[in-house]
């Protein structure tokens, strides 16, 4: 059995997010919740070694769940390496966003050494570590909400018997995107799970559990 730390529960908050459906090649719509990767990424921003490793357990959802179209003006296609130049004009596309409005989450997530980096496998250190940037509200990059121009406003983790209630809402959300398989770097696999909000939490399988789907 793997050494993991204790279950941290992080605050975040933002004025959008995009967790994109992968099933959505064109138009941009987000899942009406985070997805754990996207989660993951929020923690990876403000710490992280490759002695661990974040575990998603929980996301409770703070606020109703709210929707915005956003249009923008895209490039349909990518410079060739073999041209110096690119006509704008000629590849310019309108495309839509349907991303979530005003949201708030708490992330409940612990880390889980991987035995990469065995002088730095102290479980309590890197949990102290972890604590102190979030403390002073440092990052390695600035946290986002499924996509980078949707950035973290707000994060903080809660003092130890701080409650903050999720909504009153339950659905079933059907199956959603649970992270990328990155054991063949050449060859990624999405995974996915079926996502169900009870009460505005949605609990997280853990990482090779059977309710994790190829």
């Amino acid at each position: 059995m793997k050494q993991r730390g204790k279950t941290f529960r992080l605050y975040i908050r933002g004025p959008n997010a995009c967790f994109t459906r992968p099933e959505m090649k064109v138009e941009r719509v987000s899942y009406e919740v985070p997805t754990p990767s996207a989660m993951r990424g929020v923690l990876e921003a403000i710490f992280w070694k490759p002695a661990f490793r974040w575990v998603i357990e929980r996301i409770d959802i703070l606020k109703p769940i709210r929707w915005e179209t956003i249009r923008r003006n895209e490039i349909g296609t990518t410079q060739s390496p073999r041209s110096d130049y690119l006509i704008v004009e000629e590849r310019r596309q309108q495309r839509a966003s349907l991303v979530l409005k005003d949201v708030a989450y708490i992330v409940h997530a612990h880390q889980e050494l991987t035995g990469k980096e065995p002088e730095d496998n102290n479980i309590k250190k890197l949990m102290a570590m972890f604590e102190r940037r979030t403390g002073k509200g440092q990052c390695f990059h600035r946290p986002y909400l499924g996509t980078r121009e949707f950035a973290v406003t707000d994060f903080r983790l809660l003092e130890v018997g701080e409650t903050i209630e999720p909504i009153d809402q339950s659905k079933d959300l059907g199956w959603m995107l649970y992270d990328l398989d990155f054991s063949n770097p050449k060859n990624q696999q999405p995974l996915f799970f079926h996502a169900v909000m009870e009460n505005g939490s949605v609990c997280v399988p853990p990482p090779g559990s059977e309710e994790v789907k190829r």
